[in-house]
């Protein structure tokens, strides 16, 4: 589905030139969910924005089903994103003057696809937004309103889903919620998911971890299995 390789990157801080990642290779299979973890500044956000074609790597190659991002035109990586991808972040990202129900279904109506079907009712009831599809965004809690950034980011079915700290302003017991609702809706559309994050607990929510250091990828998975993970 997605595959990372030899990818490096670095940025100057106007002093010297720090390499963030250096020669990262990094695959996601269909219907996968992979936690990204590591300290905060780590690079972890530069390997999401990379994989999803929103940055470019100094060196190195991004597959997406084995086609090239960089050998897509600009239209072709606009058409990748809204068909084919969605995204989580922190800061949610909704938008302001709009209620949930505009919000829930705007990446839908960019693809042209209809308001109502089975999925979006499994989505409105297994998120619990039904009673809240008239009112405003801003008026809701932070969980409430993570719950519409996921309903969001899912209901046009995209085929790769990238999570960026989606519970960094939570309290950990609706975190792990969240992140339980983001990992069984995506097994429930085929979807693969790169989870972001510098928690553990929620990193056990994946069926595999990777963790970021001196912009290096290791395999962590065998240090706390699926079976052995939180329930809320």
């Amino acid at each position: 589905m997605l595959d990372l390789v030899n990818v490096t990157k670095s940025f100057n801080d106007g002093a010297e030139e720090l390499r963030v990642l250096a020669g990262v290779n990094f695959s996601l299979r269909a219907g996968e969910t992979v936690a990204l973890l590591g300290n905060s500044g780590s690079g972890k956000s530069t390997v999401l924005q990379i994989a999803a074609g929103l940055d470019s790597p100094d060196q190195g190659e991004v597959f997406f089903v084995d086609r090239s991002l960089y050998q897509m035109s600009e239209p072709e990586l606009a058409r990748l994103r809204r068909r084919d991808l969605g995204f989580v972040f922190q800061q949610f990202n909704l938008i302001p003057g709009l209620n949930v129900e505009a919000n829930l279904l705007f990446q839908r109506r960019l693809n042209h696809l209809p308001d109502k079907d089975p999925w979006i009712e499994q989505l409105v009831d297994g998120l619990e937004l039904r009673t809240l599809l008239a009112r405003p965004v801003e008026v809701l809690s932070g969980g409430q309103q993570q719950r519409v950034a996921i309903g969001r980011a899912l209901a046009h079915r995209p085929r790769l889903l990238f999570a960026d700290e989606p519970t960094g302003n939570l309290q950990d017991g609706l975190g792990q919620r969240i992140v339980q609702i983001l990992c069984d809706f995506t097994k429930e559309s085929q979807a693969s998911l790169l989870l972001v994050t510098h928690d553990q607990a929620i990193a056990c929510y994946a069926d595999r971890q990777q963790h970021l250091q001196a912009g290096k990828l290791t395999d962590k998975s065998g240090e706390s299995r699926r079976k052995n993970r939180p329930h809320p």
